[in-house]
């Protein structure tokens, strides 16, 4: 049996208890994230959500992509093993967020 099928048969399991990093994981990324979003749900109060996945992953994705390219001195092969992407993927990740440096 998976943690995920415990999870679903335990009906006192709390996900707030799973998703809230310790007070000691203050500065992980993760705990960042958990704060942005909860800022962001207190401001749109009760707005409908939708495509939250993909606003999220944009809004990560970019600085993460400028990082590791400053991080590989703008080397994509060296970004992309980084990344653990195809250096194509990373190619048209780039030109989405207007990150390709032109030869």
């Amino acid at each position: 049996m998976s943690e995920l099928d415990e999870v679903t048969m335990d009906s006192s399991y709390n996900i707030d208890d799973q998703i809230r990093p310790p007070i000691s994981d203050q500065r992980s990324l993760r705990f960042h994230v958990e704060i942005a979003l909860t800022r962001y749900f207190q401001h749109i109060e009760d707005e409908p959500v939708r495509n939250l996945h993909q606003m999220v992953m944009a809004e990560v994705e970019a600085p993460l992509l400028r990082a590791v390219m400053q991080r590989a001195g703008n080397n994509q092969s060296k970004a992309s093993i980084m990344l653990g992407l195809n250096r194509g993927t990373l190619r048209t990740k780039l030109k989405q967020y207007g990150l390709l440096k032109q030869d």
